[in-house]
């Protein structure tokens, strides 16, 4: 990562304040310049809203963040109007927007990209000789944020912001895993288990098998499942509370690396995703890097 900018230095009697990351949010918007607290409150809303698996409806938010349920409504409605929030279809809860998606996903797009973290991506294909990926799921689909090509290429161009299956994809499937029995339940009902291959899991109950086993084994392979010819293997990324936020992949060709030899990578690949780990969810300096809260995973 470059390093962080000088600050211009301080005049006598100003007080040295703490990181900003380590602060109660209530101190900091007693510090905050004049006029300042409205923002605050939109941007607690908006956190509420995406750490929030469910809509939110204004009473709940005023309860949850210590707000007056005329401010909330307030603020909650400039959102809605400015396209950073939307109403669920019973009209009444909130959710995020498309436009509050889009800005995220470009957050998170920039910040996979940052030295620290594609220079992770490029360490895995120095190891390994093969493409490394990282993705995260969104909503239904699988979202590429990152990809390092190895010297020999597939052929294939995923660039940034590729949208490609859950249920045929070995980080898709690694994040189908780590649902809920009822989260699963709810994808599974809207999710179109379109066949890719012959490969492809196309019938619920032997995907859900396959998800099981991934859960159990903490890795997931996808064998021709997407794409003919490429074998793929994943390892989820964890937050600091243990909960998967990304996903690091290994794409090569089948002649190459079959499914019986693919878990020979997941050692590199577990310790690439430790240090993902630590270069997303971790704070250096003045710069947060947490950028995995960004996206609610719906």
């Amino acid at each position: 990562m470059s390093s962080t900018p000088a600050r211009k230095p301080r005049g006598k009697g100003q007080p040295a304040r703490a990181d900003a990351g380590t602060r109660p949010k209530d101190a900091l918007i007693a510090d905050a310049p004049a006029g300042a607290g409205s923002i605050f409150k939109a941007l607690r809303i908006l956190e509420c809203i995406v750490e929030t698996s469910d809509p939110v409806s204004v009473a709940e938010l005023a309860t949850t963040l210590g707000i007056s349920k005329p401010t909330t409504h307030r603020i909650a409605t400039f959102l809605e109007d400015f396209g950073y929030l939307e109403r669920e279809s019973a009209g009444r809860r909130f959710i995020e927007s498309q436009r509050l998606i889009d800005l995220s996903l470009n957050v998170l797009f920039a910040a996979a990209q940052r030295p620290n973290r594609h220079g992770i991506l490029e360490w895995v294909v120095e190891q390994t000789g093969e493409t490394c990926n990282l993705g995260i799921m969104n909503h239904s689909e699988l979202v590429y944020l990152d990809r390092v090509e190895a010297e020999w290429p597939l052929g294939l161009r995923f660039e940034p912001g590729s949208r490609v299956p859950l249920h045929c994809t070995a980080i898709g499937k690694l994040f189908l895993s780590m649902q809920s029995d009822e989260g699963l339940d709810t994808l599974l009902k809207t999710l179109r288990l379109t066949k890719y291959t012959d490969a492809t899991l196309t019938d619920a109950d032997n995907l859900r098998a396959n998800l099981a086993n991934i859960r159990k084994a903490g890795v997931s392979i996808d064998n021709q499942e997407f794409m003919y010819g490429v074998v793929c293997i994943a390892v989820p990324v964890f937050d600091p509370t243990g909960r998967m936020r990304a996903g690091l992949a290994i794409s090569a060709p089948e002649a190459r690396v079959s499914a019986e030899r693919a878990p020979d990578y997941a050692p590199v690949l577990r310790a690439a995703a430790a240090r993902m780990q630590a270069a997303m969810f971790t704070s250096v300096g003045d710069e947060e890097t947490q950028s995995g809260e960004l996206l609610q995973m719906r």
